[in-house]
């Protein structure tokens, strides 16, 4: 599929999902493909960050924050989504869930935040790159709420998955629900893995690397410990499967840092 069409799509597409279309995005999200992925994604988040202030930009539904308060409850969760539909959404998600006295929500756009400087240890984001129209602005602003030394991990569908990792979400996921996942690139503005890297030059991050967190490919990012983006270099922590690897390694390795922690996984019971 040519960059072109992806480029129209980027240029047209919505940054948030309006009512009713976010009550179709949360029916979905309860699928098992999304709750499979938000487990993955808090153990993920869970190497970088186990305590201290977490950000999610483009919350969606709130279920990433509700795994998060599940599996890591000393974090402060936040959480921001430019659609005060999708808000009200996760805040009911949240209530049903028992986490809404733990986790804070707020509208507000990606390239707005409205905290501080130096405020979050962690700012995470999933799903929602593919939705900004300025990337760069809103990787910038995640630089700038970001405590120095941590860590900004945006995850998102890409355009083409690696081999390896195509085969391992057809053997978990059945072909059918993989192949919706190729189709729904024709529709939404993904990057490619090599797209979302070629950001970061552009921003205060200067540096960062790709890598496959099942099905989500995740830009990881650091904040420079000593103020400028060119002091230091950046020491990723390893965890989870590198671009190429098999994400049959990162759902072998979530389960066992759940079955090690005795850590309840994400729920939707109850939910409708």
């Amino acid at each position: 599929m040519s960059t072109s069409w992806h480029g129209f799509l980027r240029r047209w597409h919505p940054e948030g999902i309006p009512w009713p279309g976010s009550a179709l995005y949360n029916f979905i999200s309860q699928t098992k493909v999304f709750r499979r992925q938000y487990a993955l994604v808090a153990d993920h988040v869970g190497c970088y960050s186990r305590t201290g202030r977490i950000l999610d930009i483009g919350t969606g539904p709130g279920w990433l924050l509700v795994a998060l308060c599940r599996s890591l409850p000393e974090l402060g969760l936040v959480g921001v989504d430019i659609s005060p539909g999708m808000v009200a959404v996760a805040r009911k998600n949240m209530k049903r869930a028992g986490c809404d006295a733990a986790i804070s929500l707020k509208v507000a756009a990606a390239e707005a935040l409205p905290f501080p400087e130096n405020t979050f240890d962690t700012v995470v984001s999933t799903g929602s790159l593919h939705h900004w129209r300025r990337p760069v602005v809103a990787l910038n602003e995640a630089y700038r709420v970001l405590k120095a030394g941590g860590y900004a991990l945006i995850y998102d569908l890409v355009r083409r998955l690696p081999p390896a990792v195509a085969v391992a979400a057809r053997r978990e996921f059945g072909p059918l629900r993989t192949r919706m996942l190729w189709l729904h690139s024709f529709e939404e503005p993904f990057y490619s893995a090599q797209e979302m890297e070629a950001l970061v030059p552009a921003t205060l991050f200067q540096r960062g690397e790709t890598q496959f967190i099942g099905v989500l490919c995740c830009l990881i990012l650091q904040k420079s410990t000593a103020g400028s983006p060119h002091d230091e270099p950046q020491r990723h922590r390893p965890c989870g499967a590198r671009s190429g690897q098999n994400f049959a390694n990162a759902t072998a390795f979530a389960r066992r840092r759940r079955t090690r922690e005795h850590k309840r996984p994400l729920e939707t019971e109850g939910v409708r």
